[in-house]
């Protein structure tokens, strides 16, 4: 008989690990068919079981995953008191500072200045838009024109782009584009100017404290060395000048963070794959709230998140693509990648 906890594996290795990391793919389909590791994990909060946070977990300890399935499997049992305790702490707080690329068009488009404000900010690590660097790519179709602009260039089945932001930051981010996405002269000379920068979780990481830098580093994927680079230039970024963490819960917070921006600032909240850890009706509660304050609200989650948004797309997502929808004020008007990696802009937008 198969468990639930057997399916949540196989899903996370056929739907999030293939083709993004075979290492996590190998160990999530043995742990899938392994009785006794089920067993274990069965023993854990529903909430507790998820593939990222076992194997953030082991990886945090000190243990092996990139040994194969029978060191993994060994040494997580012999260890499961450590491993399930760290489960039972920690959360999945992966802090992709990628997903800043996706989000920058709109936030270049709403009245300048902003006061950010993020729900599930794990360390705040998206706080930042403005002191990063951003290389945008376009893939030249066979009519010679870039997607999404239309321009003529030299050498159809290339690639084409711009890169701009802040010069000396030690983070550059990639994204991949298509369609008409907005990225207009005056945002390449000058980026979103972000005055007050504020965030909620329910277990604020301290970008000061090695302990939690060091858990943000174990949620990185083992083959994804680049995301490993990313998180520790943003980590330089946020370190000087760390932003105001609240603790709480995004239902309960979100409101009077709100009403500390500064007078003359855009409020913006804005969140990236958090809502899928409420149910249905915590959904429903944040995007009732959000419709009543003051300001702006981007979404940045899994198509079905947002029943709102889902029931106004101009076309389905591909199938199995995992992609995210990114909505302002619940009009959705991109597909976006989950680590930011690209952006699809609608037409309709």
């Amino acid at each position: 008989m198969r468990s639930d906890t057997g399916e949540l594996y196989r899903a996370f290795a056929e739907r999030e690990a293939r083709g993004n990391s075979p290492i996590y793919q190998e160990l999530a389909e043995h742990v899938a068919e392994d009785e006794q590791s089920c067993a274990l994990l069965d023993r854990l909060p529903a909430a507790k079981r998820q593939p990222n946070l076992l194997f953030g977990a082991v990886r945090h300890l000190g243990g092996p995953v990139t040994e194969g399935w029978p060191a993994f499997r060994d040494w997580a049992a012999e260890h499961w008191a450590e491993v399930s305790a760290t489960m039972l702490e920690r959360r999945t707080q992966t802090n992709e500072a990628g997903r800043c690329a996706t989000l920058l068009p709109l936030l270049a488009a709403l009245p300048q200045p902003l006061a950010l404000i993020e729900v599930g900010a794990s360390a705040g690590l998206c706080l930042y838009p403005d002191r990063y660097r951003y290389r945008y790519r376009y893939l030249v179709g066979e009519d010679g024109c870039e997607r999404g602009t239309g321009s003529p260039v030299a050498d159809s089945g290339v690639e084409s782009g711009v890169e701009f932001g802040a010069k000396s930051s030690p983070v550059t981010l990639d994204c991949a584009v298509s369609g008409p996405v907005p990225l207009p002269g005056s945002l390449r000379e000058r980026l979103p100017e972000v005055v007050w920068r504020a965030g909620i979780d329910l277990n604020p990481l301290d970008v000061r404290a090695e302990e939690d830098v060091r858990w943000l580093e174990s949620l990185v994927w083992p083959e994804q060395t680049h995301r490993l680079d990313r998180l520790r230039g943003a980590v330089r970024v946020a370190r000087a000048e760390p932003p105001l963490l609240v603790r709480g819960d995004l239902n309960a917070t979100v409101r009077e963070l709100v009403a500390q921006a500064p007078a003359g600032a855009t409020p913006v909240v804005f969140h990236s794959a958090v809502l899928a850890y409420l149910p249905p009706e915590g959904r429903e509660e944040f995007a009732a709230t959000m419709r009543e304050l003051p300001g702006h609200w981007i979404s940045n989650e899994a198509v079905s998140v947002l029943a709102a948004v889902a029931r106004r797309l101009p076309r389905p997502a591909p199938a199995g693509s995992g992609l995210f929808t990114l909505a302002l004020d619940e009009r959705p008007v991109a597909f976006t990648g989950p680590h930011g990696q690209s952006l699809d802009w609608f037409a309709e937008a």
